[in-house]
């Protein structure tokens, strides 16, 4: 298991920021009627046993004739979820998710034929078995209950439906007595759904609840396995869907925890395994699975802290992302907007929040500013001399005046939780799948308004026009600063670090969420207009009459100035 901290890329964005501011896949050939009709399909004619006949359905299913058993197909939905199953293993075949559709325009299965999900006991397992099939109505639920037909004896598999939602109930009896333990095979070879291959199978991965707590997940970007106890849920986790099993009594006493990545042009973006454990309860065990959107609402309404698997970011990050920023998110979205302009008034709202940090960090850097021809004639005056008598000159110079060179940059510090936890949201906002604002066709991956011919290093082989306008508009963020402290005058060599940053935003951000660099575009923008109507109502030469002021009245040493001049005779000391 790797470290659970940030990848690479992340850490690389970070710290850029940081400085700056200091397909196609399986489909079924068949797909069963909403309403199961019997129908034959003309196969080689076997007869079926007499335990097999129409007698033993409650509803009429199609019929395929496999060895001397006649498969069952059902189909249930509710408003949400739709899901078939066979009577070969009692499993789930296909699970569409409503109102969503693949990168391709398909309907988006969550399974088709690439899951199974067996209960075994010693050497009895469910898959080893056909089963009968009943169809039934209970308290508007749907229920689908398998009866086993060749087992040593019966074992029964009960799948519930609400009218709405994702989860579905699921019981198994039959299968062991009491006091033994079930052992449950969950095997799923994940398929693509999304545009970018890449960044939906590095956000694809095993997650658990280990205990009370603990969440954690497997690695995202290499083959992982655990072995661990005490799990509270399962779930196997995509970019903006997940399958969660969950015990509805106890927890999993074991579970064997194996993710692969999958190959290279395969249909399948992981290979996943988990192989559970868990004592039964007077014989029968009990599920809860859920199959449907990794949206945070949706997922924090079970109570069962599903919510975690979106990465919104630790600590403060993420604090920030689900107590403000879906908060503010949600609100937006209920009045039916487009989620370019929700962005833009999310920009516009955070920006004005924090518009006294934004004026307090331009008045220090106005300060900065009109000190600066002092600064240079202490500069000249230590040119060829001791450079800790000139760090000592300049340090009494912003005591005298009253500044604090780091004055500018605390504030930016301040917004700079804010500017990470947008950096984790809107990439793993489900809302944004799928959903367009000018050229952008889906503000959740990259908007690509030219496809090149050739893949460039480090960057990709599209154009994403919302990161070259964010990139062009931090390069000027970033001469505007410099321009305003005079820093790149003070510090030459950062000069070229502070430009360089930008440009590697470019190629690190095209090919995140549209949706990100678009924000950060306008936040951008935003700035510069604040910074405009900031500029236009101070007054240089009023501020530089206040320094000097300043300067006239008498100063007490603070604490840090003493530590610094403290510090500088000590060195001093030992060059002597």
């Amino acid at each position: 298991m790797e470290q659970k901290g940030l990848d690479k890329n992340t850490l690389i964005a970070f710290s850029l920021i940081g400085v700056i501011m200091v397909g196609f896949y399986f489909w079924n050939g068949q797909n069963a009627p909403q309403e199961p009709i019997m129908e034959t399909t003309p196969v080689e004619r076997v007869e079926a046993p007499s335990a097999v006949t129409n007698d033993t359905l409650s509803t009429p299913a199609s019929q395929v004739v496999v060895d001397t058993i006649v498969e069952q197909v059902v189909q249930i939905s509710n408003e949400n979820l739709e899901l078939t199953f066979s009577s070969l293993g009692a499993q789930v075949t296909q699970a569409y998710l409503k109102g969503y559709q693949t990168y391709d325009s398909l309907p988006l299965n969550l399974i088709d034929n690439n899951t199974s999900l067996v209960y075994s006991v010693g050497e009895i397992s469910t898959g080893d078995f056909h089963y009968s099939v009943k169809e039934k109505q209970v308290e508007g639920n749907s229920v689908v209950e398998f009866t086993s037909i060749n087992a040593p004896s019966p074992i029964v598999i009960t799948y519930t439906l609400p009218s709405e939602g994702y989860m579905i109930s699921t019981s198994v009896s039959g299968i062991q007595n009491t006091g033994s333990f079930l052992s449950v095979n969950w095997n799923q070879a994940v398929l693509r759904q999304e545009k970018n291959l890449e960044n939906e199978q590095y956000a694809t991965t095993i997650s658990y609840l280990e205990g009370a707590d603990d969440y954690d997940y497997l690695s995202e970007r290499s083959d992982d396995n655990e072995e661990l106890t005490n799990l509270s849920w399962v779930a196997h986790k995509q970019q903006f869907f997940t399958a969660i099993l969950t015990p509805t009594s106890g927890t999993f006493s074991k579970g064997v925890l194996d993710s692969k990545m999958g190959l290279e042009g395969a249909l399948e973006t992981k290979n996943f395994s988990s192989s559970l454990e868990m004592a039964s309860q007077g014989g029968i065990s009990t599920f809860d699975w859920y199959l449907g959107p990794n949206k945070f609402d949706v997922l924090e309404s079970y109570g069962k802290q599903y919510e975690d698997i979106i990465p919104l970011g630790w600590g403060i990050f993420g604090w920030i992302n689900k107590y403000v920023v879906i908060k503010v998110f949600n609100w937006l979205d209920l009045y039916d907007l487009n989620y370019g302009l929700i962005i833009f008034i999310m920009a516009l709202m955070i920006k004005l929040v924090l518009f006294p940090l934004t004026y307090t960090s331009y008045k220090s850097m106005a300060k900065m500013r009109v000190l600066k021809p002092e600064i240079d004639e202490i500069n000249e005056k230590f040119k060829d001399k001791d450079s800790m008598k000139k760090q000592q000159a300049t340090l009494e110079l912003y005591q005298k005046a009253g500044v604090n060179p780091l004055g500018g940059c605390l504030p930016m510090l301040l917004q700079f939780p804010i500017l990470i936890a947008i950096f984790r949201f809107f990439p793993s906002s489900i809302e944004l799948r799928q959903q367009s604002f000018l050229w952008a066709t889906d503000l959740s991956t990259y908007d690509s308004i030219y496809n090149l011919p050739f893949t460039i290093p480090f960057y990709g082989d599209h154009v994403s026009l919302f990161t070259l306008l964010m990139t062009v508009s931090t390069l000027i963020y970033t001469w505007m600063n410099s321009q305003m402290t005079g820093s790149t005058q003070q510090m030459p060599q950062m000069k070229y670090i502070m430009y360089l940053m930008p440009i590697m935003f470019l190629g690190i951000f095209n090919n995140y969420a549209s949706g990100l660099s678009y924000y950060y575009f306008l936040a951008n923008m935003i700035t510069f207009g604040q910074q405009w109507g900031i500029r236009s109502m101070m007054n240089d030469d009023a501020i530089h009459a206040k320094l000097q002021e300043n300067k006239k009245k008498p100063k007490k040493k603070s604490k840090f100035s003493a530590r610094i001049e403290e510090m500088q005779k000590q060195q001093q000391k030992a060059k002597k």
